[in-house]
């Protein structure tokens, strides 16, 4: 099953948040820079201990004082134009989640609309990729049985909303 959901990611109810961090893990601003707040301090310090994440990978954490089982934390790719490989990385994200909430026996799990803010992906391109990776990940498996993107606004919402239709009419 996929929701689309608008609201504050450290709210909802499922086992696994995806944050869209930097290299470092270090917080930062938009939802990183949210869930690190929602966790609290031992989310830098236990992220500081991984010592960082190269770009299209996932490093899973506590959540600490988000209601949740675990935080992945992936790393989008800055958007350059599209011919440095950002489609490959971004869709890494996503596979790379996947992967690891089967693993981890994960039910459920939230994504943001990953290296859509300051990395500048555009929107359109960044959702038909999210949409993609998703659908073909429950093409092949059936855990995580509950994937929500969460938007920041109704209109990020409504690109998912859309590209999850064109999908279905295909």
């Amino acid at each position: 099953m996929i929701e689309v959901h608008v609201g504050d990611i450290t709210r909802l109810h499922v086992d696994v948040i995806v944050n869209a961090a930097n290299q470092h893990l270090a917080g930062g601003g938009g939802v990183d820079g949210a869930i690190h707040r929602a966790a609290g301090p031992r989310l830098l310090e236990a992220c500081r201990e991984i010592g960082g994440c190269p770009v299209g990978e996932v490093r899973a954490t506590p959540a600490f004082s988000i209601p949740v089982k675990r935080i992945y934390h992936t790393v989008g790719p800055v958007w350059r134009g599209g011919n440095l490989g950002e489609p490959e990385l971004l869709a890494s994200c996503y596979r790379q989640c996947l992967a690891l909430a089967r693993r981890e026996n994960m039910r459920s799990i939230a994504f943001p609309a990953i290296s859509c803010g300051v990395y500048d992906y555009p929107p359109e391109l960044a959702v038909e990729i999210a949409v993609e990776e998703v659908q073909a990940h429950f093409d092949r498996d059936t855990q995580p049985q509950t994937v929500i993107f969460c938007c920041f606004d109704e209109a990020m919402a409504e690109l998912y909303r859309q590209q999850l239709d064109a999908y279905v009419r295909r």
